[in-house]
């Protein structure tokens, strides 16, 4: 765990820059091929510091991630048999990527969506979605909705409750994501039941 609450600090200590936008680019980008470190860490920092802009950094973030999530694409589309000793030491497991590839027979965009809404590593699923040939125009649409919700919704808290919620944010926020994606996998349930 040092390494990580090292990379941790590392990032947060961009918000201290006059390179904090474009940091946050690059980490947004990064995060969704390789990186562990998400951009919300960065976003919520500069949010802080400036409140106003919230959107803005939120704005970064959004396409900073689509196109790492695209980087990802191809490297498993393109690069995958000779990355794949690398992601498996050092990003994520055998295990766990096998459990993404089942994912994707059945729920393509659902399965992109939610990884892009939540905690879960987003890293995993775009390099999936190359392996496993996924539209690349159905991966972008779901990051850009999954993503956008995420990164708009704690720029939403920032840019109206002010440096007050970063506690409550940091806190809760994985909780509060989980909820949200329930609430809108449902909601388009009811609207899939009722429009058919």
């Amino acid at each position: 765990m040092r390494p990580i609450r090292f990379l941790y600090d590392w990032v947060l200590s961009w918000a201290e820059t006059p390179y904090g936008s474009p940091v946050l680019f690059v980490l947004a980008f990064v995060e969704s091929s390789f990186f562990p470190v998400p951009p919300d860490v960065l976003q919520i920092a500069l949010s802080v510091s400036k409140p106003r802009r919230a959107f803005w950094y939120a704005t970064i973030s959004l396409i900073g991630s689509v196109l790492g999530a695209i980087l990802g694409y191809y490297i498993g589309l393109k690069l995958w048999e000779t990355t794949q000793a690398f992601f498996f030491a050092y990003v994520f497991s055998p295990e766990t990527f096998g459990r993404v590839e089942n994912l994707y027979h059945t729920y393509d965009f659902w399965a992109v969506f939610i990884a892009a809404f939540t905690p879960i590593p987003y890293k995993i699923f775009t390099i999936a979605a190359g392996v496993c040939h996924i539209s690349l125009f159905m991966l972008i649409m779901a990051s850009i909705v999954g993503r956008g919700l995420r990164f708009y919704f704690v720029a939403l808290l920032l840019f109206f409750f002010g440096p007050s919620i970063k506690v409550h944010i940091e806190k809760y926020f994985n909780y509060c994501v989980v909820a949200l994606t329930i609430l809108i996998i449902v909601g388009f349930v009811c609207i899939k039941y009722l429009v058919g």
